[in-house]
């Protein structure tokens, strides 16, 4: 997990997420919060980071993963018990979106427009999807979702989003064997 998250932060130290202290960030489908760490293990700070999940165990072992790391504000985090395709905010509320290994349980296409609705005019969501490949083939039948080939994904994301770019983990690192990262900007 730990390995999870330091690529993760490592990955998003690279990026101008242009986000500042008065930043509002939605991690959806958060679920034990490895993306919400790797966030604030890079260095970055909100005023508020909402986790959303729509299980409320993996919210409960998120919220005691943000109380024990030393470089996450607990304080500044919301845990929120909801569904990514009825996302429970506001239109134009978020300056980021993080999102991991979420939309292959869900249409990608409302789960892109519903991004997209909840971001501000430019600002970014970090894309992080299981990537075809004999893993993610085998992460699809324990977990009963849906890999999306990468140019679907590409395709479906232009119709919200400008693609700023497209990462690919390395495969020394555990994370670079199931998934990569699109870094989209709201159009």
């Amino acid at each position: 997990i730990n390995g999870y998250r330091d690529s993760v932060a490592k990955y998003l130290r690279s990026l101008e997420l242009n986000l500042d202290s008065g930043s509002l960030v939605l991690d959806a489908g958060s679920g034990t919060g490895i993306v919400t760490l790797g966030f604030y293990s890079a260095g970055f700070q909100s005023k508020k980071t909402f986790a959303l999940d729509l299980s409320f165990k993996s919210l409960k072992v998120s919220q005691e993963q943000f109380e024990k790391d030393e470089k996450t504000d607990e304080t500044n985090i919301c845990a929120v018990q909801g569904n990514v395709l009825q996302l429970p905010f506001a239109d134009e509320t978020f300056d980021l979106v993080l999102t991991c290994g979420v939309l292959e349980y869900v249409s990608l296409d409302k789960g892109l427009k519903e991004f997209a609705r909840v971001l501000k005019k430019d600002a970014k969501l970090v894309l992080i999807p299981v990537k075809p490949s004999l893993v993610g083939s085998m992460l699809e039948i324990l977990y009963n979702f849906k890999t999306h080939p990468v140019e679907k994904v590409e395709k479906i994301s232009q119709r919200y989003f400008e693609i700023v770019g497209n990462y690919k983990f390395p495969l020394n690192e555990p994370i670079g064997w199931s998934k990569m990262i699109f870094l989209l900007q709201k159009k």
